[in-house]
């Protein structure tokens, strides 16, 4: 990690591959990942972590199914949403987002439990930020 401070526009600017998460820094056990993000990602649960959502340009939604029902919650620029744990859930991005995500080490991008993971799709627990 770096001991110099990262200018996160010059870090989403060093890589084009959407959902493919970047670790841009880690905080004790926790990754603090940056991901481009068009269409539809796949519907999966993460069963022992919450996971943190930041928009940092355009819109993401992320569909819940919940006890209640499914929803779709909207966030757009500078919003935040966390998905708690256990809760089966689909973020998309219709017209592409740029995204912070904040979740412990070695956390898939797929959960525990997932469906098919789709060809655009990383499966992966974050890559390193080539800068």
């Amino acid at each position: 990690m770096s001991s110099e401070p990262i200018a996160l526009g010059k870090a989403l600017a060093s890589f084009d591959a959407l959902w493919s998460p970047r670790i841009v820094t880690r905080v004790n056990d926790y990754d603090v990942r940056i991901a481009k993000v068009e269409g539809e990602h796949v519907w999966h649960v993460h069963d022992d972590t919450d996971e943190f959502f930041l928009v940092l340009d355009g819109e993401l939604r992320i569909c819940l199914s919940e006890p209640a029902g499914k929803r779709t919650v909207r966030l757009t620029k500078g919003e935040v949403f966390t998905v708690p744990r256990g809760t089966e859930h689909k973020p998309y991005a219709p017209t592409g987002a740029a995204i912070l995500m904040f979740e412990p080490t070695g956390t898939a991008t797929v959960g525990e439990r997932h469906g098919e993971v789709p060809d655009h799709v990383d499966a992966t627990t974050g890559h390193a930020l080539d800068l």
